[in-house]
């Protein structure tokens, strides 16, 4: 069973992000504030979980919280900024459109940057230990996966309905046959680096 809260504090959120190791599209992150409501034994990481299950409890999610918020970073500015700041924008992104302001805060992993002076604690797993952040993770991948499969029907060879953009064979094959399309991020490596693709 995951736990409900971490700190005392009263309003405590929880952030997580999804696609990350990607090739190609957003890193898309969730923040969560749960209230009492949130309780699930399926609700776990969102690694963990099937479809199904992920997009039931987004639907629980959804129905029984009310402050939690989605925030993507796209290619563009991933190149940019590079993945990790993009994540961490990304989370402060989606703490922005919380209804309500947190007075701490705890992260998935182990890097994230201070946010408006609050105080906050990144918790590797934390996922799998506390309920917002397993909420925050079911939002982040199945509102990132929503996105990948509209992509895909813009750029169905590189087949993002099944990888989602993440570096499968059949997805680096595709870049090698078509190239990079406008959703790939260019700074990562696309390809293995014995082959060479012009961008």
């Amino acid at each position: 069973m995951l736990n409900f809260k971490h700190t005392n504090f009263s309003v405590e959120a929880g952030t997580d992000e999804a696609g990350r190791g990607c090739l190609a599209g957003p890193v898309t992150a969730a923040a969560i504030i749960t209230s009492e409501n949130l309780h699930s034994e399926l609700l776990n990481d969102s690694k963990q979980t099937s479809l199904k299950v992920r997009n039931f409890l987004r639907k629980w999610i959804e129905e029984n919280e009310n402050a939690y918020a989605i925030a993507h970073i796209w290619p563009e500015e991933i190149d940019q900024i590079n993945i990790l700041n993009a994540s961490i924008k990304a989370m402060h992104h989606a703490l922005d459109k919380l209804s309500l302001t947190p007075d701490f805060i705890i992260v998935d992993g182990n890097r994230f940057k201070s946010y408006k002076n609050i105080p906050h604690e990144t918790i590797i797993k934390g996922d799998g230990k506390y309920l917002s952040i397993a909420a925050a993770s079911i939002l982040a991948k199945t509102y990132r996966d929503e996105i990948m499969l509209q992509l895909h029907e813009e750029y169905p060879m590189y087949h993002w309905d099944k990888n989602k953009g993440y570096p499968t064979k059949e997805h680096r094959d595709a870049i090698i046959k078509y190239g990079a399309c406008k959703y790939h991020r260019k700074s990562f490596r696309l390809i293995p680096e014995q082959l060479k693709l012009d961008l």
